[in-house]
């Protein structure tokens, strides 16, 4: 879908996210079979509905021709389209558009996707843009699990950790996430333990430093890990938020510690800032 032509916030929302889905739509085997009595009319209005996945702007003559019917049913059909919202027509143009109950539908089942649907296109971007391998958690407890990954190309680089489970205190990702929670919310998590678990000679193994940690992170916005949860291995993570503030993921990017200064941990956090704003956008539900 070219961006360029899309007007309403609304709408590029759903050109963004389109990059998402395609590969969950790609993975489809085909469709069901046609219906033995197919109602026409439902089947042309279908029909142009789909066209807006084709063209941002559909004039009366362009629906005419696509359902290879007369002007007057076109007209006919879009005014009914019209009535329910799902498109409107610009005053100057007389062209139609999609309209905010079209939108609002899409989006609606846009932030219902998976995250990683959400997520797959944007790790892709990070790990070309960084040549590092990046990364989607989630948190389950004090538990960080990853989702998916996109490895470098490079011939020293992180392995992808899709499908692991590490402590959230020994990871970047676990603390983007941790600093998202109220402290003694993160001190229930940790109750039970009489020391935090240690991955490496560098984890951070008491509660009262890993809070310490954390309020660093929410005063900067991002989460670091030299070390923390393999030798060797640096990252960078930054928490994408509901709509409450509550973490729903982290990104992270992850790279040889010889390869992860200061300076390119702060240009790589600004950038996982931005990205994970963007998310938070398609995956927060709207407010009642």
């Amino acid at each position: 879908m070219p961006v360029a032509k899309v007007d309403s916030p609304a709408t590029l929302q759903v050109a963004y996210a389109a990059a998402a889905y395609s590969s969950a739509v790609q993975k489809v085997e085909g469709r069901p079979a046609r219906p033995a009595y197919p109602i026409a009319s439902v089947d042309n209005a279908l029909r142009l509905l789909m066209l807006f996945r084709e063209q941002t702007r559909v004039r009366l003559s362009d629906a005419s021709e696509h359902l290879g019917v007369a002007h007057s049913t076109a007209h006919r059909l879009l005014a009914m389209l019209a009535y329910h919202g799902f498109v409107r027509q610009e005053p100057d143009s007389r062209a139609y558009v999609a309209g905010p109950a079209l939108v609002e539908i899409g989006l609606a089942a846009i932030r219902h996707m998976d995250i990683r649907l959400h997520a797959r296109p944007v790790l892709e971007d990070l790990a070309a843009s960084f040549a590092e391998t990046a990364h989607l958690a989630v948190l389950e407890g004090a538990t960080v699990r990853y989702l998916d990954a996109v490895e470098s190309s490079r011939a020293l680089r992180v392995a992808a950790r899709t499908g692991a489970a590490l402590p959230a205190n020994c990871t970047a990702s676990g603390k983007a996430m941790l600093s998202a929670l109220p402290e003694s919310e993160v001190s229930a998590l940790f109750e039970d333990a009489v020391a935090l678990p240690a991955l490496t000679r560098h984890s951070v193994t008491s509660l009262d430093d890993l809070q310490d940690q954390l309020r660093r992170v929410r005063e900067r916005g991002y989460a670091l890990n030299t070390e923390e949860s393999e030798d060797g291995v640096a990252s960078v993570a930054v928490a994408i938020s509901g709509r409450r503030g509550s973490p729903v993921a982290a990104l992270v990017i992850s790279a040889p510690v010889t390869r992860l200064d200061a300076e390119g941990a702060d240009q790589i956090a600004r950038r996982l800032m931005a990205e994970a704003g963007r998310l938070a956008e398609l995956t927060s539900p709207p407010d009642p």
